[in-house]
């Protein structure tokens, strides 16, 4: 199954060319669940056959998580919390699951849309709570543009150091989840640190 959709994906990337990943991507970021792990990797292997090139394959694949990302933000910020809570398990967004990333939203404030960019199940649906709570337009892409940009290049370069190889293309690519998401914890943790130490000087303040 899955060799037959990196065949596929090759194929549809290889003929469609940056256009392709940024669709797939802009796809991935929405509510269509096209797995980012199975579209960069691929574009890294036709890099490595020299089919592409590194910078305009990372950029469509961040800017395809951006035009995505920004879907969500403005289909949640018109529509409104209630009725993504309602109607929402129609677009495979059930209402336990928005309210467990609008948790994570509120807990660690907009930093939790770069973070939400590098882990699986929030990646997708993080723009949702920001765009309900009207984050700041140039935060959520820039925090958005960071984000998809670390992934994107993760994903292409084990794509280019591996191949069409796709179970080490997912093994690898599992790797570098757990250490993005380590490396996530880390940055939450002192985030929080910061935010205690300014509000900790604000109240000190004369």
């Amino acid at each position: 199954m899955i060799h037959e959709l990196i065949s596929w994906l090759l194929e549809t990337i290889g003929s469609m060319g940056y256009p392709g990943i940024f669709l797939l991507m802009a796809m991935e970021s929405s509510i269509i669940p096209v797995p980012s792990e199975l579209v960069m990797p691929p574009a890294g292997y036709l890099i490595h056959q020299g089919r592409m090139a590194w910078l305009p394959a990372i950029l469509a694949g961040t800017l395809g998580s951006l035009a995505g990302a920004y879907a969500n933000y403005y289909a949640a910020h018109y529509l409104g919390r209630p009725l993504i809570l309602k109607y929402g398990r129609y677009v495979l967004i059930p209402p336990d699951k928005f309210e467990r990333v609008e948790s994570f939203f509120l807990r660690h404030g907009e930093i939790s849309t770069f973070i939400g960019r590098l882990l699986p199940v929030i990646r997708h649906l993080i723009s949702i709570p920001a765009g309900v709570a009207g984050m700041n337009h140039l935060r959520f892409t820039l925090y958005t543009l960071l984000g998809a940009g670390i992934w994107c290049s993760i994903l292409t370069w084990i794509g280019y150091a591996i191949g069409q190889n796709q179970e080490l293309v997912m093994a690898w690519s599992h790797r570098a989840l757990a250490w993005v998401i380590l490396a996530s914890c880390g940055l939450v943790a002192g985030y929080i640190w910061w935010q205690r130490r300014r509000q900790t000087l604000n109240r000190n303040k004369p």
